[in-house]
C-alpha cells in the first residue's frame, strides 16, 4: 500500500509532466500507471488495449461505477516555467492531462483504502487518446462500460482558484466535427483564366459564405460555431491551380443542430463548386457529441462538493470538446470542471496547474464514486 498517497501522487503527476506522450502512443505512461496500481494493490484487468489501464476496487459485482482520466498530451513544445518541464521536445502536457491522471490514481489508492465498504464496485478507467480525438471509443469498445451504473469525470481549469469546483447540468461541451473540403478546378496559365476553371476564387466564395450557416440558417439563441482555419492552394504567382483544399470545425449543442450545420456545409461547398463550374469533394470527420451533464447526478457532484470543502461555481457551456461524452451513449453520468489556479488558458504552451489542487481532486473524485455506489443500491441498480 501507499503511506502517503498526497505526497506520492504529488510526484508522479511532475513524472508524468516530465514525460509527455501523443495520442494512442502512452506506451511509457501506461507502464508507468500499470507500476503505480500494482504498487497500491489495485486489479488490474485484462483488456485488449495497446495503451491506457483499467482498474477495479471492490465486489466485482453490481451496482459499478466507473471514474475516468486521460493519459495522453499534446504535440506542443513547453514553455511553462515549472521545475518539472517536459523532457520531450515538440511534446507537452498542456491541457492538464498529468493532472488527471495523478487525481485519479490518488483516488485509486484511496478508494483502495475503503475497499471493505464498498458494497458494489469502482471501475478506474485511465484512458488513452482524448486528444486523438476519440480515446473513448476504445475504451467502449472493450465492453467495459456495458455494466456500468454511472461514469464520472473531470477536467482541470485555469479559470478557477485551487479549491474551487464548476458545475453545470445539461449540455456543458460542444459535439466537435471537422470538415475537409478539395475544389477541384482546372490549372492554367495566370495570364488567361478563360481558359481554366479556378478553384481558388472557388474555394474563396465558399469560405465567405460559410460564414453565413451561424448567422443565418442556425438559431440565433443555440450555441453553435463554424470556423475555417486552413486554406491551401497554389504553388506559383503566375499559375492558376488544379485545386484547393480548405478545412475546418463546427461546434453545436445539439444533434439537430449538428447535422444541420453538416447539410447546410455540404450543400453550400457543392452549389458554389458548381457556380465556377468546379467541383467539391467533401470530406467530413465526426468527433464527439455534445456532452451533456446528467442533472440526477449533478445532484451528488454538488452535495460531495460541499461535504468536501469546495467552492461551487457556476460554469456556462463551453464550445470545446470532450470525448467523455461518447461514454454517456452507453451509461448516464457527470462531468465537473476542477480548478487549478489562473493561468495561460489550455492548450497554451505556458499552461500550467497549481499542484496543491491534485490531493482535493482525488478525495473528490474518491468519495463521488463510493456514494454514487450507495446511491445505485438505494435506488436499484439499471443494470441488475
Amino acid at each position: 500500500m501507499i503511506q502517503d498517497i498526497q505526497q506520492y501522487i504529488h510526484d508522479e503527476f511532475q513524472w508524468f509532466h516530465r514525460h509527455p506522450e501523443l495520442s494512442f502512443r502512452e506506451v511509457e505512461t501506461t507502464e508507468r500507471i500499470r507500476q503505480d496500481l500494482q504498487k497500491g494493490g489495485l486489479r488490474i484487468l485484462n483488456l485488449p488495449l495497446e495503451t491506457g489501464v483499467v482498474a477495479e476496487v471492490g465486489t466485482g459485482e453490481q451496482p459499478i461505477v466507473a471514474i475516468r482520466c486521460d493519459i495522453d498530451a499534446l504535440p506542443i513544445n513547453e514553455e511553462a516555467d515549472v521545475p518539472y518541464r517536459s523532457e520531450h521536445p515538440g511534446c507537452m502536457h498542456a491541457c492538464g492531462h498529468d493532472f488527471h491522471t495523478a487525481s485519479v490514481l490518488g483516488a485509486a489508492y484511496l478508494l483502495k483504502e475503503r475497499e471493505a465498504e464498498i458494497q458494489g464496485t469502482v471501475r478506474i478507467i485511465f484512458q488513452p487518446g482524448e486528444e486523438g480525438p476519440s480515446g473513448a471509443l476504445k475504451i467502449v469498445e472493450t465492453g467495459i462500460i456495458d455494466d456500468v451504473d454511472a461514469i464520472f469525470g473531470m477536467h482541470c481549469t485555469p479559470l478557477l482558484d485551487v479549491g474551487q469546483m464548476g458545475i453545470l447540468d445539461g449540455p456543458a461541451m460542444a459535439a466537435v466535427d471537422a470538415f475537409r473540403i478539395t475544389f477541384h478546378g482546372k490549372g492554367v496559365h495566370a495570364a488567361h483564366p478563360d481558359k481554366g476553371i479556378d478553384p481558388i476564387v472557388t474555394a474563396a466564395v465558399f469560405v465567405g459564405a460559410v460564414q453565413t450557416v451561424v448567422s443565418r440558417n442556425m438559431d440565433p439563441f443555440a450555441a453553435t460555431l463554424v470556423s475555417v482555419t486552413h486554406i491551401e492552394g497554389g504553388y506559383n504567382w503566375n499559375v492558376i491551380p488544379d485545386e484547393t483544399f480548405v478545412e475546418g470545425t463546427t461546434r453545436s449543442m445539439s444533434k439537430e443542430g449538428r447535422q444541420a450545420i453538416r447539410n447546410r456545409i455540404e450543400t453550400l461547398a457543392a452549389s458554389t463548386a458548381a457556380a465556377y463550374e468546379a467541383r467539391a469533394e467533401v470530406q467530413w470527420i465526426p468527433g464527439p457529441p455534445a456532452l451533456i451533464n446528467d442533472a440526477h447526478w449533478g445532484i451528488l457532484a454538488r452535495k460531495v462538493a460541499e461535504k468536501q470543502g469546495f467552492d461551487k461555481q457556476p460554469m456556462a457551456p463551453s464550445l470545446g470538446g470532450e470525448d467523455f461524452a461518447f461514454y454517456y451513449d452507453k451509461v448516464p453520468g457527470y462531468f465537473v470542471f476542477i480548478g487549478t489556479g489562473h493561468s495561460y488558458p489550455n492548450h497554451n504552451a505556458k499552461f500550467k496547474v497549481n499542484p496543491a489542487a491534485l490531493y482535493p481532486a482525488s478525495q473528490y473524485m474518491a468519495e463521488l464514486a463510493c456514494q454514487a455506489v450507495v446511491q445505485i443500491r438505494q435506488e436499484g441498480s439499471s443494470k441488475e
